[in-house]
């Protein structure tokens, strides 16, 4: 397996945002490209993460898995500017990364037995599906965690809702002018410890999908040319405020 990145930088915030939630993956490279899928340790959240074939200028791999530590792969990945080459060659039980900076610099990552979780996303039904500017999600995000450590994702009469309740309250409404909504009114509430983890993500697109629905999994997805990143969250169900 060799295959080669023109622009690292992409990959190397995404798995940030993954290693928020796991520690070690399996990163499967195959015809159709590489792509992560994981499930964090309390079985609360889902991601996965696809670099499609067409993200590489070099891609010569059979049916590969890759079982790699997230921390170990994060420091070198920070080795290396934006815009500087990199190449992925699997040799035997390691992986060979060379940057190809103004100086050739090479490391070897020790491929690792990670337990396989071979589940894909699932496919649910929602009630409502939103798209929004990322920059506004994130600030509404933020405004909450600063009340509450749980908030609400709702529709109201066609407006999309993000607020949360405690002591003290945080709410941000959103109509058709400022986001793109094709809803049903619903609410489910979900937790900021997560959201904030993955609005780490959200910062890398300008748009961020949200599909939900009454007390139902949150699916975020995330799109650029190159890459393709999703999370699907767990409601809390609980009484109403």
């Amino acid at each position: 397996m060799i295959v080669r990145l023109e622009d690292p930088s992409l990959l190397s915030k995404t798995i940030e945002v993954i290693s928020e939630l796991v520690t070690e993956v399996r990163i499967k490279v195959n015809e159709f490209g590489m792509s992560v899928t994981a499930i964090d340790p309390a079985n609360v959240a889902m991601v996965r993460l696809k670099f499609p074939k067409s993200a590489f200028s070099q891609f010569e791999t059979g049916d590969e898995v890759l079982g790699v530590n997230l921390d170990s792969l994060k420091k070198i990945l920070r080795r290396c500017g934006s815009g500087t080459p990199l190449i992925f060659e699997k040799k035997e039980n390691l992986l060979e990364i060379e940057v190809q900076d103004r100086i050739r610099r090479n490391f070897s990552l020790n491929l690792i037995e990670v337990e396989s979780q071979e589940k894909e996303i699932p496919n649910l039904d929602y009630s409502a599906r939103v798209e929004i500017s990322s920059l506004d999600l994130i600030s509404a995000i933020e405004d909450c965690a600063v009340v509450s450590d749980a908030c609400s994702f709702g529709i109201n009469n066609g407006e999309f809702i993000v607020e949360s309740k405690g002591l003290n309250s945080a709410r941000s409404a959103y109509s058709k002018d400022e986001a793109k909504i094709e809803a049903e009114n619903c609410k489910s509430k979900y937790s900021l410890e997560y959201l904030q983890k993955f609005m780490k993500g959200a910062k890398i697109c300008d748009k961020t999908i949200l599909n939900f629905a009454n007390d139902h999994p949150l699916k975020i997805d995330l799109r650029t040319e190159h890459m393709e990143l999703n999370f699907l969250l767990a409601p809390r169900v609980e009484t109403d405020d």
